[in-house]
């Protein structure tokens, strides 16, 4: 049954009606699971405030107050996307990307800081912006309009117009971001984007299985052509050897991991926070929160980012139009590959990469970008279809624009088993 509401100062909204996606409300779980996770980290950061102070030289409010800015950021860039209408993501590809590839050139030739050895950041006075959120967004909205128009071709395992650009890209990716950007962690954060959204997408298994291989091969050529890889290996394999020197962070990671026990020893009594855990309001977080909340508290917060993930994973369910879908699984794929690594490193199961914990860590880059994606999903699932797409070959809404960026056909044996269901 259709039903009908008002925006204020505009049109009537519909939720679904007959088969077709029309405007209706958004999911307002994506609103309130963002806020929460935004909660979580401000919490943690107040809690270890006085002793960043103390170990930094700094007033106590200056890490609140930072992690406050960014949060506010963060909330300005959500509603700015979300309110964005959709056809504008298509012109802004072009944009994006040549924006994304004039800071990975810029950031090139900017002074390195003292403490963090690489060409990461722009820096401007008391201003920082770390290129690599920026080529995330722009990964995001240009792939997922290259996909969808392929698809609609027909040209989805097509070398030349399909396979090739994408084979590029990745090297791009490897040069501007592993190498020069000594951005590992990053890098494998947009591979993993590329992969999951051609694959989606429809791109045939044995070609997504080709350029898989191809990320192994850039992978290992990675870690060998550098002496800081290999250490960062080596120490990954045997961390109690290296403590004292290369493997100083894993090893007070796991100590702060494994002190907090089973419910943690509080907000107000952190040890490693006192200049023992590295990067302890960014990088090193989680290993802070095990601390603080323990086994219980730290387990309870991955569920907070399964809701998250199963929310994206439902509105990609029920997006018609593949462009739209293929934001969605981009996003997805974005923040839990993000947690992924960010978790892994610290808990002994991955290598360290110097990566965020999504809407937690302290860093403003990567609250305002993530936050302007999540914004873009918002929009989008307010024409999601009522129950779950089967396949793309049904109704295709209008999408990001007219040309071309509105999805099409993709090979139903590659993407997931779609069963039509009632929505709940």
């Amino acid at each position: 049954m259709e039903r009908r509401g008002r925006l204020s100062g505009g049109p009537p909204r519909y939720a679904e009606s007959g088969g077709a996606a029309r405007r209706h409300k958004p999911d307002h779980w994506l609103l309130a699971i963002g806020a929460l996770l935004m909660i979580i980290g401000l919490v943690v950061v107040y809690s270890i405030s006085p002793a960043l102070s103390a170990n930094q030289n700094t007033s106590q409010s200056y890490f609140v107050v930072k992690q406050l800015i960014d949060i506010a950021l963060g909330i300005g860039t959500f509603a700015l996307a979300s309110y964005m209408p959709l056809s504008f993501w298509p012109r802004a590809a072009k944009p994006l990307a040549l924006a994304a590839l004039g800071g990975s050139l810029l950031v090139m030739i900017m002074p390195v800081d003292a403490v963090y050895q690489a060409h990461r950041w722009i820096r401007l006075g008391g201003f920082s912006f770390q290129v690599a959120e920026l080529i995330k967004l722009a990964l995001l909205v240009g792939l997922s309009g290259f996909l969808a128009q392929r698809a609609r071709e027909g040209k989805l395992a097509d070398f030349n117009t399909t396979l090739k650009p994408l084979i590029i890209l990745l090297i791009l990716i490897g040069i501007f971001v592993a190498k020069f950007q000594s951005d590992l962690g990053s890098s494998g954060v947009m591979i993993a984007m590329l992969i999951v959204m051609a694959y989606v997408a429809g791109i045939p298994l044995k070609k997504a299985a080709m350029i898989a291989g191809l990320v192994v091969i850039l992978l290992i050529l990675a870690v060998s052509s550098s002496a800081y890889r290999r250490e960062r290996l080596a120490t990954f394999l045997h961390p109690e050897s290296n403590c004292l020197t290369t493997g100083y962070q894993a090893c007070q990671a796991l100590i702060s991991v494994g002190s907090g026990g089973a419910l943690g020893l509080g907000l107000g009594y952190s040890v490693q926070a006192y200049g023992y855990l590295p990067e302890a309001s960014n990088d090193s977080i989680f290993a802070i929160m095990a601390e603080k909340f323990g086994f219980v508290g730290t387990v309870s917060i991955m569920v907070i980012y399964g809701v998250l993930i199963t929310r994206l994973k439902r509105i990609a369910e029920r997006t018609r139009d593949l462009a739209r879908r293929l934001v969605v699984i981009g996003v997805m794929t974005w923040l839990s590959v993000q947690m992924i690594i960010n978790v892994g490193a610290m808990t002994g199961l991955l290598p360290l990469k110097g990566i965020t914990l999504p809407l937690i860590s302290q860093g403003g880059t990567s609250m305002i970008f993530l936050t302007a994606a999540l914004g873009i999903v918002f929009q989008i699932s307010r024409y999601t279809s009522y129950s779950i797409v089967q396949s793309n070959t049904e109704i295709n809404e209008t999408a990001f624009s007219n040309g071309g960026f509105d999805g099409g056909r993709y090979r139903r044996s590659h993407n997931p088993a779609f069963v039509t269901r009632p929505r709940t």
